[in-house]
């Protein structure tokens, strides 16, 4: 599934006051972005995605992965993510239930951050001709953590953001700077930060899916 780029400036190079449209770049105006492995993303969001966040930082399952295409070649990019909050709420597992409910108003944000793709910069030739993987971005609830790591506060829920920042060579690029980047999202990439699973079909989900917890599928449930 590919994602439409947002046509307001905002998040990346600053906004436009009136939250007008933006004319942007021709370099980033054709990008067009698809979601790798949207089945299964979509399969976790029918249950409700749920991400482990920890003081030591987690990797995300299932990991963000995107094709590009329609990027200047030549043209050099930087690629990052950044998390928004969905909404201003704090939720509760209920358990009787099986589903989400509302617990009170959202804790002050975490400070915002964003993780930059290791092989930024590089030109679209490079961007396009492989999966683009954002394998090394972990997820924490340390507020103080100094290792880079995407701070979240556990049960909230967050929308997955990505950028394509055209690197413009002109020496007064900083005045272009709104028109130099798309944002896309994809809905189905939503969660909510846990410090441990609360749905169990999301725990059997992730087991059966995720090629690195193979272990856990060969241990019977009683010896966990």
């Amino acid at each position: 599934m590919e994602a439409v780029p947002q046509s307001v400036c905002c998040a990346v190079g600053g906004c436009v006051q009136g939250g007008g449209p933006c004319v942007k770049a021709v370099q980033v105006s054709g990008v067009r972005v698809q979601l790798e492995m949207a089945a299964l993303w979509q399969q976790f969001d029918r249950l409700g995605t749920e991400m482990i966040v920890t003081k030591a930082g987690r990797r995300m399952f299932p990991t963000f992965q995107v094709q590009i295409f329609g990027m200047d070649p030549a043209a050099e990019y930087v690629l990052l993510m950044d998390f928004i909050p969905v909404d201003d709420k704090r939720y509760r597992y209920a358990f009787h239930s099986s589903s989400w409910l509302v617990a009170g108003r959202a804790d002050p944000a975490a400070p915002g951050r964003v993780h930059f793709h290791p092989d930024s910069p590089a030109r679209g030739a490079q961007w396009m001709k492989q999966t683009v993987s954002f394998d090394r971005l972990k997820l924490t609830n340390n507020l103080l953590d100094d290792n880079g790591h995407i701070i979240l506060n556990s049960m909230h829920r967050y929308q997955p953001r990505f950028h394509v920042v055209f690197v413009d060579p002109r020496r007064d690029s900083q005045r272009y700077a709104q028109h130099n980047f798309n944002t896309f999202q994809f809905p189905e990439t939503q969660f909510t930060a846990v410090t441990a699973y609360q749905n169990h079909r999301i725990t059997q989900l992730k087991i059966a899916s995720n090629p690195f917890a193979k272990g856990f599928r060969e241990v019977d449930n009683d010896d966990w």
